[in-house]
């Protein structure tokens, strides 16, 4: 009843009784997102006359009225085929002000009509594929680059900026072709890294860092959500930058690199938003080349050195050697560098593994990126490496056993899920500069026999990447343990079942043998 009524007002009223019908439809169905077959040529019909009315000169609460319905009812794929047209797809192009030649946007009053025709334009896109395929010819990437050029910098735009950069994740994840676009014809790269930029209100104090206001206010939801969609597609345009990543390009990587780790160090509306935020900025992380996440540490201020030397100067003698020290801010200095983000992204590991589940789409991608980053740099290694693995003081109880980042880690080595157990266990393994010796003293030897099995270490030796040799000295408790510590010894089944160590259990078998030959 409610298409019915919709459809005859849109084919026969004026456009005050269009807009008021249409306004009860979409306060009725706007949260409708499963519809009835029964009235699916109904909803086919009243689209087509909504586009009808979308071309004729009405007033823009009437156009806001006909896309929210239009929006609402391009939920259902099935509809779609018949109106999905280049010719209904230009209607929405122009409304959008995707068509548009000029240099701003000027009148305010269309800014919802903007905003409703990408959400429509998000819905069809995602549900049709001649919607996708019309896109491209239709050139949308490259239109939509152009809106995002003449907002980047108007706050009073974020719902704009947001939808164009959803229409842009979408094309970029369905169209591989869209990707190559973006990233070289378009300039995706820095278009998108400067709207991050914009979106956290970046001021920068040297080429690859910027200032942050630790008192300051978090993110509102229009800038999180803005940044949100940017991370986005930005995942979508670098993919596969790891593998072509050429040396001209390592300046915007490092910017971009610089971008993310300032995201880390701020705060979304909530703590929820916050955690979304950093998970995206994670997920691209892990595709920046990995000699530009350099960039994720930085030496301290001068100001902030002299507060290092004068709380190393008040640390007991046992613990300066450590080298890390919390500064104002919960800043986390070593060895003279900043480490705030690396620390955000080890406390965002430990969240992720304190959820329990989820483990290969939350956990893996912030534990390899520690990983790669440990690999390259020795500073985030030995920083790293006190933090998780501090000087073994607790010798009495398994490595598994505890609440410690060691002890979560150490019981991720046995996971059922095969890659998250592996790169539980390369991320240790690093940490330990591929020594198989150290990991073993902070693992045990049957949490690791998955991973030195695999690299053919299990007889001892180390990997096949070269660390500094930097001391790893062993506390007190581990000096008067090691001597105590019982010999690996290769086990096997007694004839009656019961474990024994193999030589015994041989020699049993060979009792029994020798018996049954003298019985015969």
């Amino acid at each position: 009843m409610d298409e019915e009524r919709a459809l005859y007002i849109v084919r026969a009223g004026e456009a005050g009784a269009i807009e008021r019908v249409l306004r009860d439809y979409s306060d009725k169905h706007r949260a409708t997102f499963k519809f009835e077959s029964t009235d699916e040529d109904k909803r086919k019909k009243l689209c087509e006359g909504i586009f009808k009315v979308l071309v004729k000169d009405i007033p823009t609460t009437c156009q806001v009225s006909c896309l929210e319905v239009l929006r609402i009812l391009s939920r259902d794929k099935k509809i779609l085929v018949p109106v999905t047209t280049k010719e209904n797809m230009q209607i929405l192009l122009r409304l959008a002000k995707l068509n548009e030649s000029d240099d701003s946007l000027e009148k305010v009053s269309e800014f919802p009509v903007i905003v409703e025709s990408l959400k429509c334009l998000c819905n069809i896109v995602f549900n049709s594929q001649m919607a996708q395929q019309l896109s491209l010819e239709l050139n949308l990437a490259a239109k939509l680059c152009n809106l995002l050029r003449k907002c980047k910098d108007r706050k009073f735009i974020n719902d704009i900026k947001c939808f164009d950069l959803r229409l842009l994740f979408l094309l970029s994840l369905l169209h591989t072709d869209i990707r190559s676009q973006l990233r070289y014809e378009l300039q995706g790269l820095p278009l998108l890294t400067q709207i991050l930029e914009s979106a956290f209100s970046i001021k920068w104090t040297d080429e690859y860092e910027s200032a942050i206001d630790h008192n300051g206010p978090p993110l509102s939801p229009q800038e999180t959500d803005c940044a949100i969609e940017a991370l986005k597609a930005l995942f979508n345009v670098t993919v596969d930058s790891w593998k072509v990543h050429k040396e001209s390009d390592s300046h915007q990587f490092r910017v971009m690199a610089a971008v993310l780790r300032h995201c880390l160090l701020i705060a979304g509306p909530t703590e929820d938003k916050t955690e979304e935020l950093h998970s995206n900025a994670v997920n691209l992380l892990s595709n920046v080349p990995v000699s530009c996440l350099d960039v994720l540490i930085c030496p301290l201020t001068h100001e902030e050195t002299a507060k290092e030397a004068t709380t190393l100067d008040e640390l007991p003698s046992d613990k300066t050697a450590e080298k890390e020290t919390v500064l104002e801010n919960n800043t986390m200095a070593y060895n003279g560098m900043n480490m705030e983000a690396i620390h955000v992204l080890l406390n965002f590991m430990e969240k992720r593994i304190d959820k329990g589940s989820s483990y290969r789409e939350g956990l893996t991608p912030v534990l390899s990126l520690l990983t790669e980053c440990s690999r390259a740099h020795r500073n985030i290694r030995k920083f790293l490496k006190d933090q998780v693995l501090p000087p073994l003081r607790d010798v009495t109880n398994r490595p598994e056993v505890g609440s410690t980042v060691r002890n979560k880690l150490v019981r991720l080595m046995t996971h059922v899920d095969l890659g998250v157990k592996q790169i539980a266990a390369e991320f240790l393994f690093v940490l330990c500069k591929e020594r198989v010796d150290s990991l073993l003293k902070y693992t045990g030897y049957g949490n690791a026999a998955g991973l030195l099995a695999a690299r053919g270490l299990l007889a001892g030796g180390r990997g096949d990447n070269w660390y500094s040799e930097d001391e790893d000295t062993d506390t007190e408790e581990y000096k008067n343990a090691k001597p105590k510590e019982e010999l690996l010894k290769p086990m096997g089944l007694k004839p009656d079942g019961t474990i024994t160590p193999l030589e015994e259990a041989l020699n049993q078998y060979s009792v029994i043998e020798e018996t049954s030959s003298d019985t015969d």
